[in-house]
């Protein structure tokens, strides 16, 4: 029996990659009926019958995983954005950073289209809360020698709305992907999905990259496992004032003596953390009290 990590699901059958090569794989039918379902990412136990086919035995337990896209054991998701054509709500970017920080998974924040417009209020945002900020362009390649640095030595995901580059910016990572590429339609500011399926890529200097299709897959059902009283949490700006409110139990919505508002007010924390924030927690408030 061997270990590896499935580098791609499609229809059924698994493609472990196994030191040098790859195995396609079936899952055995304890799998079915254990509820059992694998995901790109996870590390599996191989069993190989005649060293082209293999069989799926067990799945290693996982640092994380998500069903929407089906990946799992991520270091951290690479959050592509840009400030033109589409231009990124930063409520995406926040939804994505709350459910990294719910599932331990870091993240980078990666502005695309630099040489388009380099979305200077997006990099002030986040470089101030403390996020690994790279702006780029995957026409010029400004920025991708610091994106490789960053994706080093890790497995990371790329997710980022419709039409961002994403798959502009892996294909600059490795010319050898030739991942269709959608154009943007000028008339709606969007981008047609292009990637049909999760799949790891391994580059030349051994970082382990996703293709996912886009912000939607990464589901909100993710958040809706996060009670409301613990999303504050999820907002790394909001540490240094958790525990500092006047009630005990405050929300950070309209309470009077709430620490979080007083930063709020002082430009401590960014108007748009701050309402993506509020939008999340009215959203896991109305799962909470359904699930009541």
């Amino acid at each position: 029996m061997q270990t590896g990590t499935i580098f791609k699901a499609i229809s059924g059958f698994y493609y472990v990659e196994l030191g040098n090569e790859t195995i396609e794989c079936k899952a055995r039918g304890r799998f079915r009926r254990d509820n059992i379902l694998p995901l790109v990412g996870d590390i599996a136990s191989v069993t190989v019958s005649d060293g082209e086919k293999g069989i799926l035995e067990d799945i290693l337990p996982r640092k994380n995983a998500f069903l929407r896209p089906p990946i799992a054991n991520l270091d951290q998701m690479i959050i592509i954005a840009s400030a033109v054509i589409p231009v990124t709500d930063p409520f995406l970017i926040d939804r994505m950073t709350a459910i990294a920080a719910f599932s331990n998974c870091g993240c980078v924040i990666c502005i695309n289209k630099f040489d388009l417009d380099p979305g200077v209020n997006l990099y002030d945002i986040y470089k101030k809360v403390g996020f690994t900020v790279i702006q780029t362009s995957a026409e010029t390649g400004e920025g991708i020698p610091e994106l490789l640095d960053a994706l080093q030595g890790k497995i990371s995901a790329f997710t980022g709305n419709s039409g961002v580059g994403k798959s502009s910016i892996l294909n600059i990572l490795e010319p050898d992907f030739n991942i269709t590429v959608g154009d943007v339609s000028q008339k709606l500011g969007r981008g047609r999905h292009t990637t049909r399926h999760v799949e790891l890529y391994k580059l030349k200097n051994g970082a382990i990259v996703a293709d996912t299709p886009g912000f939607s897959s990464f589901d909100t059902e993710q958040m809706e496992l996060t009670a409301k009283d613990q999303l504050q949490f999820l907002f790394r700006e909001f540490e240094p004032y958790i525990g500092k409110c006047r009630y005990h139990d405050c929300t950070h919505i309209k309470e009077a003596g709430c620490a979080i508002l007083n930063a709020l007010e002082s430009s401590s924390i960014a108007e748009t953390r701050y309402a993506s924030y509020v939008r999340l927690y009215d959203q896991a408030k109305l799962h909470n009290d359904w699930d009541k």
